[in-house]
């Protein structure tokens, strides 16, 4: 590196920015008032369930992505290595599973909110219990997605993130409450393209201005960035094959199918046979974005594996990373920040307005609905469920001035989306894959494993930002730096022994709970009285092994 990067947003960045912001809210405009009327509960959630596989496959793949995969997951690849590019193999898993376990029951259980599954299998309180998870586990994780792009707009322009936030989620506020579903899905659509070109044009850059990718594959090899094919079965560790491996497994097959973001929009799709297709295409896309973050990764690891910016003090924030390479290879053409920058901003927002989409749909019709008249007309349904997104959003909003000052985004969001994960997971596999589950066991093993799980998670995320735990990183240097370095090193209060339990690697998060949920859901039902199961909602694969047993 030559000398410090100065990071700054050109007047064609801020045009780039401005017209992708312009098109969502038009669309919103076209479909809530101009294309097809959407006045009812079903029109507005699941898009009068004429969505195709395709576009649905792509929403679910922008819902999904987030900041995260743009900015947080390079970051930690430079940082830590690429074990999360396990994630893709982990996909495998969790698209088989999700196909021939999980939504054959939920696509036919009939109902905007998968979590009534829960209701029907066991009781109301399981399924309420279940619907305060996973609001619980949105109103943590939204600021943390519209905070991630906000930051990095923030690098660019200069411009506070606390004006920054409010003025992109009340934009996404606006499109989601009016145009329902169809909007949601459209700009899903138009987002992922723009984030795509934008990803690509970033790694063009990259590869040409480190000597061409074998450069890369090289320089990454030689600073241990690729060895997470290490089969060490410490649980501590986090870059080994087994922590991203398993752990990922879990939480997207959790994420998948007890998620109501992702389950409504599989519901929207007209037959079972397309909601199949887009669980394929939905995993293979899932898995080509995680290799679009980690190519980023390693291209910024061999761009500055000998001129750190963080030892040299010109970065502090992890987060701060893809934005200041972006400006440091492609800040001369102009146009290229912004068009990275709004492709950030694009994933992110479509995460934000899927999310908000789906949380009303469960607080309506988990919540609310048991407080409204039945005659209420589909107007007036649809007025309210409007209302929520709104109040949802202006909560989430709020809560990211409570998010910055949290530390690392990465970690923080793996285990904000794991602690309910678990035991969402433990719920709905008791219900579907275990005849012999009953009411109490669901509700006291969700219970039991939530509380285990943040037992657990939350002391360690303490324990990380008082710099008590401090995971390991991979070398970096600064020998490569063309000017005066004045290079830093933080003191750590970290023995490397202390504290033993809350090392376990964050990455098996979601399977503790799952397993706790299960075993202690399992010994309360056997305890207790044994029910009668509707054979519809138990998996075809339990079905098939009953009747290969009684031949």
């Amino acid at each position: 590196m030559d000398a410090p990067v100065t990071i700054t947003f050109s007047w064609y960045d801020y045009v780039i920015f401005g017209c992708m912001l312009g098109i969502s809210a038009i669309i919103g405009i076209y479909f809530g008032c101009f294309g097809t009327k959407q006045s009812t509960p079903v029109e507005y959630l699941m898009g009068g369930k004429k969505m195709g596989a395709v576009p649905i496959a792509v929403s679910l793949v922008a819902s999904h992505v987030s900041g995260l995969t743009l900015l947080a997951v390079p970051a930690e690849v430079y940082k830590f290595g690429a074990a999360y590019w396990l994630i893709a193999l982990a996909f495998v898993l969790v698209v088989v599973v999700t196909i021939y376990v999980y939504l054959p029951v939920l696509f036919y259980s009939e109902t905007p909110s998968v979590y009534s599954y829960l209701g029907k299998r066991f009781d109301e309180k399981t399924r309420m219990l279940s619907s305060f998870f996973f609001v619980l586990t949105l109103v943590m994780f939204l600021p943390i997605v519209i905070y991630i792009p906000a930051l990095a707009l923030s690098a660019a322009t200069g411009i506070s993130v606390n004006y920054i936030s409010p003025t992109i989620c009340a934009i996404c506020i606006f499109y989601t409450t009016i145009g329902g579903l169809k909007t949601v899905v459209w700009t899903d659509n138009i987002q992922l393209t723009l984030a795509v070109c934008a990803i690509i044009v970033v790694l063009i850059l990259g590869v040409d201005a480190t000597g061409g990718f074998s450069e890369v594959w090289l320089k990454a090899t030689k600073g241990q960035r690729l060895d997470f094919f290490d089969f060490d079965p410490d649980v501590t560790r986090s870059n080994n094959f087994w922590a991203p491996f398993v752990g990922l497994t879990f939480l997207w097959i959790s994420w998948t199918n007890t998620n109501q973001s992702c389950i409504q929009k599989l519901f929207s799709v007209s037959t079972f046979k397309e909601a199949k297709l887009a669980t394929v295409l939905y995993g293979i896309g899932m898995s080509l974005m995680a290799t679009f973050g980690i190519l980023m990764g390693l291209i910024i690891y061999a761009k500055y594996s000998n001129c750190d910016p963080f030892l040299t003090n010109q970065l502090t924030r992890n987060d701060e990373l893809v934005p200041f390479y972006v400006l440091d290879v492609g800040g001369h053409i102009p146009g290229i920040a912004g068009l990275f920058i709004a492709g950030v901003f694009s994933v992110g927002l479509s995460t934000y307005s899927a999310q908000l989409n789906c949380m009303s749909a469960t607080i309506y019709d988990d919540f609310v609905s048991k407080f409204v008249s039945k005659s209420l007309s589909d107007g007036r349904k649809n007025t309210i469920l409007k209302v929520i997104v709104v109040v949802c959003g202006v909560i989430s909003t709020g809560l990211v001035f409570v998010v910055e000052r949290l530390g690392g985004m990465f970690g923080l969001a793996q285990a904000f989306s794991g602690i309910p994960a678990g035991p969402l997971l433990g719920m709905f596999t008791l219900g579907i894959l275990f005849r012999r589950a009953n009411s109490h066991g669901a509700f006291y093993g969700g219970i039991v494993g939530l509380v285990v799980i943040m037992c657990l998670s939350l002391p360690a995320k303490y324990l990380e930002s008082q710099r008590m735990i401090v995971l390991p990183e991979k070398p970096v240097g600064v020998d490569g730096c063309n000017f005066d370095t004045n290079v830093t090193f933080v003191n750590v209060n970290d023995d490397g022994v202390s504290f033993a339990i809350f090392r376990i690697s964050y990455y098996y998060t979601t399977m503790i709970g799952f397993l706790v949920t299960l075993v202690c859901g399992l010994a309360v039902s056997y305890a207790t009285t044994k029910n009668v199961v509707d054979e519809n909602l138990l998996s075809p694969v339990i079905r098939k092994v009953q009747n290969s047993l009684s031949k």
